[in-house]
């Protein structure tokens, strides 16, 4: 299997990256034999160079394209100079990067709010090394988007003068989430959002999903390719998407409106529990081992408490963010839900996502006028909004609910 075939409806990109490997490895074939530098000559003159911006919308597959694109980068397969290219797949450099242990390939991916300055530099004190055994040293920056300002000001030195052998990989959702000064100094790949057919087709081929569920899966999710392999594969997923589609019911007087807000805030809560459960506590025990702890109930060594104290406030903003991105997964859901009312209000020929819940949208659709369904598509969004300004949650979604009351 080579690299590019997680990459579900994006031929072009495919080639693009395709095409860039294959100048890269030449690049680093010419100075392996003598010839120039591939730092040098990794600029925007070929297919090749130091910093690519990877954008497209939520689900397109913008993190798989750059994680094939480093094991690309990193292809060692002697048939690599034939017509498929770097990439095979199956090679020490592409495995190895594709699991996360190439030694020169660093993924950074954030379950925080923000990046911040200090793990910036690390990172660009990681990219001014050589490689120590591949062919490039690879950053690959899947959030790119969440750099602060600062942030995002420390990293503009690294890509303004890259290191030799060094390429930057930067992914965000669209180029308005980077600084202009760091975009215009990288090469910009945009992803669309796949196909449902072709969706549904990966899931069913590499996940072994059902194809009834994976069809419904990836239609419910309009090609959002990680949303569909959650709702195909987790049942919990699947329970909780169907009481969110419940919602637009249950709203018709204050109290119900009241009570949806709490029920929603609440499974977000569930949600953001359910991974610290998972999660925290290995992270515990294993900084208690590196500290020298002998055991769950053993004191720590003296001077040790710091460290701890630093990985229990990360536990607590990765909750934090765990919980938001619960709760406007949600509020996605519920946008869904009125596209489709929408649809029908207007007679659209357009495929609904939501055939699960055709009676609520029939419900729904004869109930109220499409000005009205409008209306409600602009609270959610505005409530989203409001999310992202920091404002208290459960305030948010109750002027929310509110707004989509039916009675």
């Amino acid at each position: 299997m080579a690299v590019w075939d997680d990459l579900v409806g994006q031929d072009r990109v495919t080639q693009q990256l395709a095409a860039a490997a294959r100048d890269a490895d030449a690049l680093v074939t010419a100075e392996a034999a003598g010839g120039a530098s591939a730092g040098a000559a990794a600029g925007p003159g070929g297919s090749m160079t130091h910093a690519w911006l990877f954008t497209g919308p939520p689900g397109s597959g913008r993190a798989t394209a750059a994680r094939a694109f480093a094991a690309a980068l990193q292809c060692t397969s002697p048939d690599r100079a034939g017509s498929a290219g770097p990439g095979c797949g199956f090679c020490d450099g592409c495995h190895t990067t594709l699991v996360g242990t190439h030694a020169d390939v660093e993924v950074v991916r954030t379950d925080q709010l923000s990046i911040g300055v200090k793990e910036t530099r690390d990172l660009v004190r990681r990219a001014q090394l050589s490689p120590a055994g591949g062919r490039w040293q690879v950053i690959v920056l899947e959030d790119a988007d969440r750099l602060t300002e600062g942030a995002g000001n420390v990293l503009l030195k690294a890509v303004e003068e890259p290191a030799p052998r060094t390429v930057w990989l930067l992914c965000a959702p669209s180029l308005e989430d980077v600084l202009p000064t760091i975009r215009s100094r990288c090469r910009l790949l945009t992803l669309r959002t796949p196909s449902v057919a072709a969706v549904a087709q990966m899931l069913a081929a590499r996940d072994g999903v059902e194809p009834e569920l994976a069809a419904r899966s990836a239609r419910a999710t309009q090609g959002h390719i990680g949303r569909a392999r959650r709702l195909a594969t987790d049942e919990r997923a699947r329970d909780r998407r169907a009481a969110v589609l419940k919602l637009p019911l249950r709203v018709d007087d204050v109290g119900g409106c009241l009570k949806a807000a709490q029920e929603l805030i609440d499974a977000a809560a569930e949600d953001a529990k359910q991974v610290a459960e998972e999660i925290d506590a290995k992270e515990t025990e294993e900084l208690r081992a590196a500290l020298g702890a002998s055991g769950s109930g053993s004191r720590l060594p003296r001077g040790t408490a710091g460290a701890m104290k630093e990985l229990q406030d990360r536990q607590k903003r990765r909750s934090t963010r765990t919980q938001r991105d619960s709760l406007d997964l949600a509020l996605v859901e519920l946008t869904g839900f009125y596209r489709d009312v929408l649809a029908i209000q207007l007679g659209s020929r357009v495929e609904l996502a939501n055939t699960d819940a055709r009676d609520a949208l029939q419900r729904i659709a004869s109930a109220s006028r499409p000005e009205r369904t409008l209306r409600r598509i602009e609270a959610i969004i505005e409530c989203r909004r409001a999310l992202d300004r920091n404002v208290a949650p459960l305030l948010a979604v109750e002027a929310m609910t509110m707004a989509l009351r039916t009675g």
